[in-house]
């Protein structure tokens, strides 16, 4: 910790870097000021009311947006849109030539995807605007036309997302870069005293239960230590897994070129235990909460036996059983369509490089395989365990948005860690000494 300080006040005394970095803060300060601007046309309490009947998924969306959607701001749907968009644009690099070879012809093919993300992100964006207007209509105000307070939200919507789009962009040219997961990162800090004020609420409201004054505030600190050891134990144990790597030792052989003597050095191939981050948790919970915003949103006063199966499937046993075989599925397929172990068994093959005791060509891609395929194991338990406890805590203990509390995590320590690292980096190109010093 000692050191990471050190480093940020070594990052401070470099004109460009402290530039890049202020100007980074004034990026998010724009954000939170922009996340106060309610949205016209419609009633923000009763807006309120609905969204919170759409289950996890709509209070993920809000802590997400740092609180936008609940009080109905023009940054109500934040950065979801993009997020959406980026992950069916990577899904589709996979299946569409033309995506693939854009996404191999370097910095050009970069910048021709981040175009067709924000034309698709608009798109989306402008969607999931109308289907958020189409939700609330009963929460329009009736002072003005319905039809132009429609056009007033699913303008402020839509308009709303293409900004938040637009300051993480800026963050990525002028700033310190990773604009967007950034601004996912602040919208998640902004909740935490939420959070916590939550957690204190609960366990005084525990203690309050209890006749005697004594023992009532013996339980309510002993709770609340509690849950703030198991939040510690949490983070710890997210930031040890996320840096952990599985490292594959590489020999390059030597080879002669004039009169000198090249190669025959040794490395290794470092495949990180989590691989795919947070999205196999983000791709699970969408699909476990869709059925019930849809019952929400279009079926709310219907009593037929199916939609009301749907209505209450978040809080049955099926739900949590579904979600960890979900997120153990979408971790291995998150990694088929990032990890490529034949395009690295090539790379080896020809700079001269071989793994110990593994055969060049497809022996070696079968090995790199089976490694993957074994840490994905070892990555869908830790995101399931992580997301799964904070749940089934809330679950018992009664606790309002702390199922949020591992997903919440494992974005707060992947955005940490990539900034460290950024810095670390910029850091290094001007000899200077980083965090492993």
């Amino acid at each position: 910790m000692t050191g990471m300080f050190d480093t940020l006040i070594k990052a401070f005394r470099q004109p460009e870097l402290k530039k890049k970095m202020l100007y980074t803060l004034l990026i998010l300060a724009i954000y939170q000021i922009g996340g106060l601007v309610p949205v016209p046309g419609i009633n923000a309490a009763q807006f309120t009311n609905l969204v919170q009947n759409w289950g996890q998924i709509g209070a993920m969306m809000d802590i997400i947006s740092g609180g936008g959607l609940y009080h109905c701001t023009i940054f109500a749907m934040g950065v979801t849109p993009y997020i959406n968009a980026s992950i069916i644009i990577q899904l589709l690099t996979v299946v569409i030539p033309y995506l693939e070879n854009l996404s191999k012809e370097g910095e050009s093919g970069r910048k021709k995807i981040g175009r067709i993300n924000r034309f698709t992100a608009m798109g989306l964006a402008f969607l999931q605007a109308c289907l958020f207007c189409y939700s609330a209509r009963s929460t329009m105000i009736t002072s003005i036309p319905k039809a132009l307070s429609a056009v007033l939200i699913i303008v402020s919507f839509t308009a709303g997302t293409c900004f938040v789009v637009w300051l993480g962009e800026r963050i990525n040219d002028k700033g310190i870069g990773n604009g967007v997961s950034l601004i996912i990162f602040a919208g998640i800090v902004t909740r935490l005293p939420d959070m916590v004020k939550n957690v204190y609420l609960k366990s005084a409201e525990t203690s309050g239960k209890i006749s005697n004054l004594a023992a009532g505030i013996l339980v309510g600190v002993v709770v609340f230590l509690a849950i703030t050891a198991i939040a510690i134990g949490i983070i710890v144990f997210c930031v040890f897994v996320q840096n952990a790597e599985r490292r594959i030792p590489v020999q390059y052989s030597k080879k002669t070129v004039g009169r000198k003597l090249y190669g025959g050095q040794s490395s290794y191939i470092p495949i990180k235990i989590n691989q795919s981050g947070v999205m196999p948790v983000i791709f699970a919970m969408s699909i476990l909460s869709l059925p019930s915003m849809i019952v929400t949103m279009f079926f709310q006063h219907s009593t037929n036996i199916v939609v009301q199966w749907f209505r209450n499937f978040n809080t049955s046993p099926a739900y949590y059983v579904a979600y960890f075989f979900l997120i153990l599925a979408f971790t291995f397929f998150y990694s088929l369509i990032q990890f490529n172990p034949i395009e690295i068994s090539n790379s080896i093959q020809k700079n001269g490089g071989f793994i110990p005791g593994i055969r060049p060509g497809k022996p070696t891609t079968d090995f790199i395989l089976k490694t993957s395929n074994r840490l994905n194991w070892a990555d869908g338990l830790f995101l399931s365990i992580i997301c799964l406890i904070p749940t089934l805590l809330s679950l018992f203990a009664g606790l309002e948005n702390m199922w949020f509390a591992g997903t919440s995590v494992l974005i707060l320590t992947g955005v940490a860690n990539d900034l460290v690292t950024q810095i670390e980096g910029q850091l290094a190109t001007r000899n200077l000494k980083g965090f492993l010093d």
